[in-house]
């Protein structure tokens, strides 16, 4: 089993910046990937970025591509996401997910194995 620890969450101004982090803990693995996903109020779950295993493959969605950065520290399990020029768009609930045994995932739900409970971030215009 992993846990997953999100953080950073808040309330920001539009254009401003927040830094989330995600912190794993349980068992270990040779290898995961991991990846960010966001849930607006009555909206669909939705795919933000993800990482590989190497840290040089990310995969971005379109709306934040320019404006978010993921980058991970396998030393200590945490996987950051890193959100400048905010917009009100951007609220919603942020999830960190963990795909075991993986050197790269990417954006379905389905491919991750593991979720943290979430943080919330709201952009005020």
């Amino acid at each position: 089993q992993v846990q997953l620890v999100e953080s950073g969450g808040g309330l920001v101004q539009a254009g401003g910046s927040l830094r989330l982090s995600c912190a794993a803990s349980g068992r270990t693995f040779s290898r995961y990937a991991m990846g960010w996903f966001r849930q607006a109020p009555g909206k669909e779950r939705e795919f933000v970025a993800a990482i590989g295993w190497s840290a040089f493959s990310t995969n971005y969605a379109d709306s934040v591509k320019g404006r978010f950065t993921i980058s991970r520290d396998n030393a200590k399990l945490t996987v950051y996401l890193q959100m400048n020029s905010l917009r009100p768009e951007d609220t919603a609930v942020y999830y960190c997910a963990f795909r075991q045994g993986a050197y790269y995932s990417g954006p379905a739900p389905d491919e991750y194995d593991y979720w943290g409970q979430g943080t919330q971030v709201t952009v005020s215009s």
